[in-house]
């Protein structure tokens, strides 16, 4: 998988931001498969927003929160995982950021992921590892 440029701005860029949800949705699609989520175990949305920002792209399960999207304030923080408890559970545990280039890595964000599920509403920071 060639690696995409999770960090040229969507905004005013109508072909980039559609570039943007099809690789995003594409990666949160393959991330679902390796949390092992069926199809009929998760949804996955996208929001174009407005012409000024990326619009954000979500995966919900059962028991995950991923939202993908370029953040305005320019921080390398574009991937929020939550844990949360049914797929009408908006708010979840805390938020955990991971920069947009993790999306390059599946496996390893497959791994966040876990720790996020694991760790319930505890909040750790992604890096140093999960709570025990």
């Amino acid at each position: 998988m060639t690696n995409f440029d999770w960090y040229k701005p969507c905004a005013y860029d109508d072909e980039q931001k559609r570039r943007f949800h099809r690789e995003a949705k594409k990666r949160l699609k393959e991330l679902a498969g390796e949390l092992g989520f069926t199809s009929a175990g998760h949804d996955l949305r996208t929001n174009a927003g407005g012409i000024a920002v990326s619009g954000e792209i979500t995966l919900h399960a059962d028991t995950l929160y991923v939202q993908v999207s370029q953040p305005a304030t320019g921080c390398d923080s574009g991937i929020l995982i939550r844990s949360c408890e049914g797929r009408k559970d908006y708010t979840g545990g805390p938020n955990h950021l991971c920069p947009l280039s993790c999306l390059d890595d599946i496996p390893q964000l497959a791994h966040h992921c876990r720790a996020v599920i694991k760790n319930g509403k505890q909040p750790w920071i992604i890096g140093q590892g999960a709570r025990s």
